[in-house]
C-alpha cells in the first residue's frame, strides 16, 4: 500500500490498476474497471506555482509536461498524447539540458499556473435561505448558529437573506432605516423576469429591450443589486437585527396537517436572484431546511399527516406520488445553477425527512456541501457550519468556478465521472459510447470544490488486439493528463495540471504484473461508487449479487489454486484484503437500505461520492481501536470477538464515532474510581479514546456524531451493527465477558468459505 500512498502524496491520484491491462478483452477480464480517484486541488506543500501561462500542444491542447519529448537543439517538443511537434515560443529560447523550466522537471508531474491578470472582480457571495416553519426551540438554535456564522464571514464577501415558510420573504438589507421585504407566494414558481419586475430592479435604470440580464454590466444598476447583496462588513448589524426579530412562520397549522413549507420556490428564487445579479461569480446558496417541503414545486409530500413520507419501498414500487415531479424540478434547478456557476449547500436538520433524496441532484451537480443532523442544536450541525467559514486550524479550502478537463492516450476512452461535477457536453474522440455517471464529454464543470473533493474517473481500454512482440516493448506507456481550472480561495484564477504515465501489459504472463500494480483500497472505493450509482439508475438491480459475482470472478482469475480444491486456494497479499472490503461493503449503509430512510441513503452516498480513498475506506470498513491496561492502544479486528469486559473500543465509521466501554470498565466508571487519586491509570485509560476521538472530529467534515455507550446498553447497537457476527445467538462457545450478535447474517468466515468453493470451480 505504501507506494500507492506515495503516488497519492505526489499527484493526488489513486488508481485501481497501476499496471494497466492493455486490451479491451484483458480489461474486461479484470472485473474492476481501469479507474482513478483524483483529488483535483489537494494541497501539496512543495508544489511550484508558476506565474506565467502554460504552453499547450497546438493539436490536442494538452499542456507541456515531464513526459514530453524535447529536442533542445531545434527548440521543439513532441506531445505524448497526439505526437504533434510543437515549437517553443521565443521566451523559452534559453532552455537546455541544464536549464529546464519547472514544468519539465521529472518530479513536478503536478504543477499549478497562476495567471497574474485574471483575479475575479466579484468577491465571494453567500445567500442564506432560511426555513422558518420550525418549532420555537429549533428557531432559537438556528438563529444563534447563523449569527455566529455571519460573524465569521470574510469582510468583503457579499451577503443576502431569504426566509421561507408558507411564503418566501426576500429581505432588502440595503434599506437600513426599517426592515423591508418582498413577499412571494410559496405555491407558485416565479420566473426570473417576473422576479426582477416585482422587486423594482428597473425603477432607476429601465429594462433593456433585448439581450440577457446579467449583473451590473448587463442591464442592472449596481445600486439595485446592492439592495439585496451587501458586503458583510456593511450589513452585519442589519442582518443580526433581522435574525433577532425573526419569528416562526405565523400561519396556523391544523392539527391533522404538516406545516406549510415551500423549500423549492425559495431555492428557485435564490437561484434566479443570484443569476440576475452576480452570474459567473463564486456564489453559494446556503439552505437551512428543518422539515419536508409541502408546498409549491419540489414538494415531497402533501400537507395531510395521513399521507406518510416516501420510504425506500415506495420508491421501489414507484408509489411515491411527488418524487419524480420533485426530482425533475431540482434537475432543472441544477442545470440553471451549473449554467450560472453557483453552488447549493444543504444543511438539513430534522427528525423527519426533508427531501435530501430529491435535492441530491442539485447539490451534487454543483459540488455543494451537505450536512444532515437531527436538530439545529446538534453539534454535527453547529460545528460543521462553523468549519465552513472558519479557517485557522483546518481550512476546507473552498474554491469555485472549476472546469475539469482530461486528456489521455488514444487507446483509452473516458466512460464518465462519478462525483460532484456536471458534464459540459464536450464531445470528442476521447468519449466512450458506454456512459457511467457524468459521461460522453471530456470536460466537466465543478461549480464548488474543496481540498478533499475527489472525482472517480472510469476509463475504457479500446485496443482490440496486441501487435507483435517487437512493438510491445518499444512503447508500453499510457499517458493521462488532468487539467483543473479554478478560482482559488484568494480570488485568483489557477490552472492545476497533473500528468501521469502508467505501464500497460497484455498477453500470457501479464497476470503477475497486474497483481503487483493492484491497489485494493482504491478498487474497493471504485466498486462502492459504482454499486451506489447502479442502485440509483438501474431498475431491478441486485447489488449483492453483482458484488458477489465480481468478487468470484476476481478470485478465480487472480487467486492461486488447484481446480476443485478449495483448501488449496490462496490470494497474493496485494489482493488479500479485497474480499474483506467487499464483505463489509455488502453490509454497509450504501448497499443495505433497510432501516435507513431515502434521505439518509442519499446523504451517505453523496459523502461517499466526494470522499478521497482514505476516508471512503473508513466508510466501507470502519476502523476499530482497542484500549486496555494490558497493552498500548492497538488496532482490533472488526469482529464481535473484539468485545471484552475490561476493554474500551473506539469505532470510527466516518459518520459516527463510538466509544464503547466493556461491562467491567462501565461498572468501575459508574462507581467513580477514575476520580480517586490512587486510580490515576484508570482515569488515563478513560481519557485516551476521548482524546483520539476529538482528534478525528477536528479533522473531518461533515463533523461526525459522537456516541459514548456501555456494553449491553441501548446505544451499543451503533458498534454491534458494524461488527462481523462471528458469534451469534445460535453459535456455541462464546467467551465469558464477550458478546454475541442477534442476527442471521453470515459471518466473514462462512463468506470466505463459500467464496473459495465457488472460485476454484
Amino acid at each position: 500500500m505504501a507506494e500507492f500512498m506515495e503516488l497519492e502524496g505526489q499527484d493526488g491520484v489513486r488508481m485501481a490498476w497501476n499496471v494497466i491491462p492493455g486490451t479491451k478483452q484483458e480489461a474486461s477480464n479484470c472485473v474492476v474497471p481501469v479507474s482513478a480517484v483524483y483529488t483535483p486541488i489537494k494541497p501539496f506543500p512543495n508544489m511550484p506555482v508558476l506565474p506565467y501561462a502554460p504552453l499547450r500542444c497546438r493539436n490536442c491542447r494538452s499542456v507541456l509536461n515531464p513526459f514530453s519529448i524535447v529536442d533542445f537543439a531545434a527548440k521543439i517538443w513532441i506531445c505524448p498524447f497526439c505526437f504533434q511537434r510543437n515549437h517553443f515560443p521565443s521566451h523559452y529560447a534559453s532552455i537546455s539540458d541544464e536549464n529546464l523550466p519547472a514544468e519539465l522537471f521529472p518530479q513536478y508531474t503536478t504543477i499549478e499556473y497562476r495567471s497574474p491578470g485574471e483575479a475575479s472582480s466579484v468577491p465571494p457571495v453567500f445567500m442564506f435561505v432560511v426555513d422558518t416553519s420550525i418549532i420555537e426551540e429549533e428557531m432559537a438554535f438556528l438563529k444563534s448558529a447563523l449569527s455566529q456564522a455571519i460573524g465569521l464571514l470574510p469582510d468583503n464577501s457579499l451577503v443576502g437573506l431569504i426566509t421561507f415558510g408558507t411564503l418566501v420573504h426576500v429581505h432588502e438589507l440595503g434599506f437600513g432605516t426599517i426592515p423591508k421585504t418582498y413577499v412571494f407566494k410559496g405555491s407558485k414558481d416565479v420566473s426570473k423576469e417576473q422576479l426582477l419586475e416585482q422587486m423594482n430592479f428597473f425603477l432607476i435604470k429601465p429594462k433593456p429591450p433585448t439581450g440577457v440580464i446579467a449583473g451590473a454590466r448587463d442591464g442592472l444598476s449596481s445600486e439595485s443589486i446592492a439592495r439585496f447583496l451587501l458586503p458583510a462588513s456593511d450589513c452585519e448589524f442589519a442582518l443580526n437585527s433581522i435574525l433577532e426579530e425573526l419569528q416562526k412562520d405565523p400561519w396556523p397549522t391544523p392539527v391533522d396537517q404538516r406545516a406549510s413549507r415551500c423549500s423549492g420556490t425559495a431555492l428557485s428564487i435564490a437561484a434566479s436572484l443570484l443569476g440576475a445579479c452576480v452570474p459567473g461569480s463564486g456564489a453559494r446558496i446556503l439552505a437551512f431546511i428543518g422539515g419536508p417541503s409541502t408546498e409549491g414545486p419540489g414538494a415531497i409530500v402533501s400537507k395531510n399527516l395521513s399521507e406518510p413520507i416516501r420510504s425506500h419501498k415506495d420508491l421501489d414500487k414507484d408509489s411515491a406520488p411527488h418524487y419524480h415531479k420533485a426530482v425533475k424540478f431540482y434537475e432543472a434547478l441544477a442545470k440553471q445553477l451549473v449554467h450560472q456557476g453557483h453552488v447549493l449547500d444543504l444543511f438539513a436538520c430534522a427528525l423527519d425527512q426533508v427531501g435530501v433524496a430529491e435535492l441530491k441532484v442539485a447539490v451534487e451537480r454543483t459540488g455543494g456541501l451537505v450536512v444532515l443532523a437531527e436538530s439545529f442544536g446538534h453539534s454535527v450541525f453547529k460545528d460543521s457550519l462553523r468549519r465552513v467559514f472558519r479557517s485557522e486550524d483546518k481550512d476546507l479550502g473552498l474554491s469555485s468556478n472549476g472546469i475539469f478537463e482530461i486528456n489521455c492516450s488514444k487507446d483509452i476512452k473516458v466512460q464518465g465521472i462519478l462525483g460532484p461535477c456536471a458534464s459540459l457536453e464536450k464531445k470528442g474522440p476521447l468519449c466512450s459510447d458506454t456512459i457511467v455517471g457524468q459521461g460522453s464529454t471530456s470536460a466537466w464543470k465543478m461549480c464548488g470544490l474543496d481540498q478533499a473533493t475527489s472525482l472517480c474517473l472510469i476509463f475504457e481500454i479500446v485496443k482490440k488486439e496486441i501487435p507483435d512482440a517487437t512493438l510491445q516493448t518499444s512503447n508500453n506507456q499510457f499517458y493521462f493528463q488532468f487539467l483543473t481550472y479554478y478560482q482559488h480561495s484568494t480570488g485568483e484564477m489557477r490552472l492545476r495540471v497533473t500528468s501521469l504515465s502508467r505501464r500497460w501489459v497484455a498477453g500470457p504472463g501479464s497476470i503477475q504484473d497486474l497483481i503487483a500494480g493492484f491497489d485494493q483500497e482504491a478498487a474497493a472505493v471504485v466498486m462502492a461508487r459504482l454499486v451506489s450509482f447502479k442502485m440509483e439508475i438501474e431498475a431491478e438491480f441486485d447489488p449483492i449479487r453483482w458484488l458477489d459475482k465480481a468478487l468470484i470472478h476476481m478470485c478465480s482469475r487472480f487467486g492461486d489454486y488447484q481446480k476443485d480444491s478449495p483448501s488449496s486456494f490462496s490470494l497474493s497479499p496485494r489482493f488479500s484484503i479485497f474480499p474483506q472490503f467487499m464483505f463489509h461493503l455488502r453490509r454497509s449503509q450504501f448497499v443495505q437500505v433497510f432501516n435507513n430512510s431515502p434521505d439518509e441513503t442519499a446523504y451517505f452516498r453523496m459523502i461517499l461520492n466526494r470522499g478521497n480513498v482514505a476516508n471512503s475506506v473508513v466508510m466501507i470498513q470502519p476502523s476499530l481501536i482497542s484500549y486496555s491496561f494490558q497493552s498500548a492502544p492497538e488496532p482490533a479486528l472488526l469482529d464481535v470477538a473484539a468485545i471484552a469486559a475490561d476493554r474500551i473500543l473506539l469505532l470510527d465509521s466516518y459518520f459516527t464515532i463510538v466509544i464503547f466501554h466493556g461491562s467491567t470498565i462501565a461498572q468501575w466508571r459508574k462507581a467513580g474510581y477514575h476520580n480517586q487519586p490512587e486510580h490515576q491509570a484508570f482515569a488515563q485509560l478513560l481519557q485516551a479514546p476521548r482524546d483520539d476521538a476529538d482528534a478525528i472530529i477536528k479533522e473531518r467534515f461533515p463533523v461526525p456524531r459522537l456516541v459514548i455507550c456501555d456494553q449491553h446498553g441501548s446505544q451499543a447497537r451503533f458498534l454491534l451493527a458494524k461488527l462481523n457476527p462471528s458469534a451469534t445467538y445460535n453459535s456455541d462457545g462464546h467467551h465469558p465477558g464477550g458478546d454475541i450478535i442477534f442476527t442471521d447474517d453470515v459471518s466473514f468466515e462462512v463468506f470466505l468459505d463459500h467464496l473459495q468453493r465457488l472460485a476454484v470451480q
